[in-house]
C-alpha cells in the first residue's frame, strides 16, 4: 500500500475567507501569546515554567522543576507551530527566536542524547522507570516531530540533529537485546519516529516504532510489571490501581476492536498504527485501524467530531454513550482524530475519512480557541449551563468561558501547530494525482513523476457550495480527485463547463487532467439538515441537532434567553439561513421556528407539580458551534428537543 504525500506547505498557501480569521491568528496573536505563556509573562493564569525548566537543565538558570511531568511538551509544539508558519511564510525575528530556544534544548540535552527536564532536573535516578505515568516518550515525540517541522521549514540542522541524538538512544535502551518489553504510557514517540525515519531514511526509527506497537498488549502487562519494580514511584495518584485499558495496553494492537482509554492516547496511537501498515504494506495492521476508526465514528463519536465521553481519565466509555453536558471531548483528541484520519485518506484514498476530518476541524478544533486567539477550551461538551459548572463537582472540567491558560496546557499549542498547517489537511498527491480533499482557498504546487501541477481554489464555503479550482499542468498524466462530501452525494461537478456524469470512486471524483489547463467547479449544496441520533444513543431521544455543510449549529442565550431546554424546534416548519455580516466577522445564521415551555404558573417554592405542560411559540436563532462564546457568557445547547 502506497500512502499519498502531504501538500508541501512552502508551496502552499491558504487565502480563505472562514480560515482566515484564524490561521492569521497564528503568526500574528497565538505563537506571540503562547511565547509569552511559555515564559510566564501572562498575568492572572497558572505559570507555565515550561521554557524556564530547560533553562535549568541547561545549567543557565538555577532554581527546581515546577509543572506537569510532561511541561516540556508546551515548548515542543511551540516549535512545531513555528516551524509550520516559516515554511508558509519567512520571518527572520521568529526564526532567530526559535533558533535561541533550540539553542537551550541542545544545552538540556544530556551527554547520552536524553532529554526531559523533569528527569534532569527533579530525578534523574528515575531515568526509564515509570514508562506509565513519565511522559518521556510522550515528550521526546513531539520534540521530534517539532525537529522535522522546523528543518523542513528552514532547512538547519541543529535541532534534528539533536533529536536524532535522543532517537538514537531510545533506540538503544529500548532494543529488542536491552529491553524488549517496553513501549511508551502515553503513544506520541512512535509518530516522531516514523516521522524522523521520513526526513532521515533512517530505517532504524522506524523499526523502533514497530517495535513499540507490537510489544503493547503482549503477554505480562509492561505496566502492571513495572509498578512491582524497586525504582518506580507513582507520579499520579488518581493511577493507582492502573487499568491496563486507559493505555490501550489491554490487548495487542491488531486485536483491538473497539476504541477504549484515554483518547487523546489512543487516537495517537492509531495514528502511528495507520504509518507503520503503510510503510511495511501490513494489511492486518490497517485492517485494526479500520476497524477501530468504524468503532469510533458509527458509535463513540459526536456529531461535532468530539470524542471522549467521559471526565474522568479522559476516555472513551462504552458504545453509544455520548452526554452532552459533561463529556470530556478534548480539543487534542479531535486534532488526534482529524490526524488519523488524514493518514487513513492517504493510504486508502477513501473520501470519507476526510468527511470526519473535516468535522473535526470546523467544530470541535476551532471551538477550542476563541476568535481572539487569547483564550481556549480543553474541553468541548454540547451543552452549558454555566451554573452548574461547579468545582469539585462531576462537572468540574466544563468550563464556561475559554481559560487563558492552563496548568496542563497540551490543547493550546496543539491547535497552533493544527492551524498553522492546515495545507497539509487540504491537499494530498502522488506519482499522478492531486486530491483536494476540504475546500479551503488557496493554492499549491505538486511535483508529480513527470511534471508540475499548480492548483489555485477560490470559495466561500462553508457559507457558499460553489467551489472553483484552475488547474495548470505539467504532467501528461495528471488527476484531480475532487471529494463530494458524504453529506453532499449530489453535489455537481463541471469541467471547463462540461457537466461530468462519472460516478465518484470512494467519495472522489477522479478528472483527468493531463499537461494544460483546466477549470473545474463544484456546486456542493448546503442547505440546512435536521439530523437525529441514533436510538441507542439515549441522550439524544427526542432532540434533533441542525447542521448545515460540515458545520454544526447551537443555541446561544444570547439569542434565545435562559434555560435553553425549555426550546423545541420545530422540525415541520423549514430552517431559513441568513448571512450576518456583524456577527463573529460574518456567518451563516439559521433561523427556525419553535417554541419555549410556559414556566409562568409555578410558584418558586414549587420544586414538583401535578401541572399541565404549556409551550408558547419562540423564533429561534441558530450559530455555528464553533463560535459560540465568543459573545457573552451564557448557555449553549447543539441538541434541541423537537415537536415529534
Amino acid at each position: 500500500m502506497k500512502k499519498a504525500k502531504l501538500a508541501d506547505l512552502k508551496q502552499t498557501q491558504i487565502h480563505d475567507a472562514f480560515w482566515d480569521r484564524y490561521t492569521h491568528l497564528v503568526k500574528d496573536v497565538i505563537i506571540p501569546y503562547q511565547w509569552d505563556a511559555i515564559n510566564d509573562n501572562l498575568e492572572g493564569v497558572e505559570k507555565s515554567h515550561s521554557l524556564m525548566n530547560y533553562k535549568i537543565a541547561a545549567g543557565r538558570e538555577q532554581g527546581e522543576f515546577y509543572g506537569a511531568v510532561f511541561q516540556d511538551t508546551d515548548v515542543a509544539k511551540w516549535l512545531e507551530a513555528v516551524g509550520f508558519t516559516l515554511a508558509a511564510q519567512e520571518d527572520k525575528g521568529l526564526e532567530e527566536r526559535a533558533d535561541g530556544v533550540i539553542d537551550i534544548i541542545a544545552e538540556a540535552q544530556q551527554p547520552d542524547g536524553y532529554i526531559n527536564t523533569y528527569f534532569t532536573v527533579k530525578e534523574p535516578q528515575l531515568r526509564w522507570t515509570n514508562l506509565q505515568e513519565g511522559h518521556e516518550l510522550y515528550t521526546a515525540g513531539h520534540l521530534m516531530e517539532a525537529a522535522v517541522a522546523y528543518y523542513r521549514a528552514t532547512g538547519k540542522r541543529k535541532f534534528l540533529d539533536v533529536m536524532r541524538r535522543f532517537a538514537d538512544l531510545i533506540c538503544d535502551v529500548f532494543s529488542d537485546e536491552k529491553n524488549n518489553r517496553a513501549y511508551p504510557g502515553h503513544q506520541e514517540v512512535e509518530i516522531g519516529l516514523v516521522k524522523l525515519y521520513e526526513v532521515t531514511g533512517e530505517r532504524g526509527y522506524l523499526e523502533q516504532a514497530k517495535r513499540f506497537l507490537d510489544r503493547r498488549g503482549v503477554g505480562e502487562n509492561y505496566f502492571l510489571w513495572e509498578e512491582k519494580q524497586p525504582k518506580f514511584r507513582r507520579i499520579f495518584p488518581e493511577f493507582t490501581d492502573y487499568q491496563t485499558v486507559y493505555s490501550q495496553s489491554h490487548l495487542p494492537v491488531r486485536e483491538q476492536k473497539t476504541a477504549e482509554g484515554h483518547a487523546v492516547r489512543a487516537v495517537y496511537m492509531y495514528c502511528a498504527m495507520a504509518d507503520v501498515a503503510a510503510a511495511y504494506d501490513d494489511e492486518e495492521l490497517l485492517n485494526a485501524c479500520i476497524t477501530l476508526w468504524k468503532n469510533i465514528t458509527t458509535k463513540r463519536m459526536y456529531i461535532t467530531g468530539g470524542i471522549g465521553s467521559s471526565g474522568l481519565l479522559e476516555r472513551f466509555t462504552t458504545d453509544y454513550d455520548l452526554p452532552n453536558n459533561r463529556n470530556y471531548s478534548e480539543t487534542c483528541a479531535s486534532i488526534g482524530l482529524a490526524l488519523f484520519g488524514r493518514r487513513m485518506a492517504q493510504i486508502t484514498k477513501n473520501a470519507a475519512y476526510m468527511d470526519v476530518v473535516e468535522s473535526a476541524l470546523y467544530n470541535t478544533v476551532l471551538a477550542g480557541v476563541a476568535m481572539d486567539g487569547k483564550s481556549f477550551f480543553y474541553v468541548n461538551p454540547l451543552e452549558v449551563w454555566p451554573q452548574n459548572c461547579i468545582p469539585h463537582t462531576s462537572l468540574d472540567h466544563v468550563k464556561p468561558v475559554r481559560q487563558k491558560w492552563f496548568g496542563v496546557a497540551c490543547c493550546p499549542p496543539n491547535i497552533a501547530r493544527t492551524l498553522a498547517s492546515l495545507g497539509e489537511y487540504v491537499y494530498f498527491y502522488d506519482e499522478d494525482t492531486v486530491w483536494v480533499n476540504l475546500y479551503i482557498a488557496g493554492r499549491t504546487t505538486a511535483q508529480l513523476a513527470d511534471g508540475s501541477v499548480e492548483v489555485q481554489l477560490a470559495t466561500e464555503y462553508p457559507d457558499n457550495g460553489r467551489v472553483r479550482i484552475k488547474v495548470n499542468s505539467r504532467s501528461a498524466r495528471a488527476k484531480l480527485a475532487v471529494r463530494i462530501p458524504g453529506f453532499a452525494p449530489d453535489t455537481a461537478v463541471t469541467v471547463d463547463g462540461r457537466r461530468i456524469t462519472e460516478q465518484p470512486v470512494d467519495g472522489y471524483m477522479v478528472l483527468p487532467i493531463g499537461a494544460g489547463a483546466a477549470a473545474v467547479t463544484l456546486d456542493i449544496p448546503l442547505e440546512p439538515r435536521v439530523m437525529r441520533a441514533n436510538p441507542n444513543v439515549r441522550e439524544d431521544i427526542g432532540k434533533a441537532a441542525v447542521v448545515r455543510g460540515p458545520v454544526v449549529y447551537c443555541l446561544e442565550e444570547t439569542d434565545n434567553g435562559s434555560n435553553l431546554p425549555a426550546l423545541y424546534l420545530d422540525t415541520d416548519k423549514p430552517l431559513r439561513t441568513s448571512y450576518e455580516e456583524r456577527l463573529f466577522g460574518g456567518a451563516t445564521v439559521i433561523y427556525a421556528d419553535g417554541g419555549r415551555m410556559v414556566t409562568d404558573g409555578w410558584r418558586e417554592d414549587e420544586l414538583y407539580a401535578q401541572k399541565e405542560t404549556a409551550y408558547q411559540p419562540q423564533k429561534l436563532t441558530f450559530v455555528p458551534y464553533a463560535f459560540w462564546g465568543n459573545r457573552a457568557h451564557g448557555e449553549m445547547l447543539v441538541w434541541v428537543k423537537e415537536n415529534r
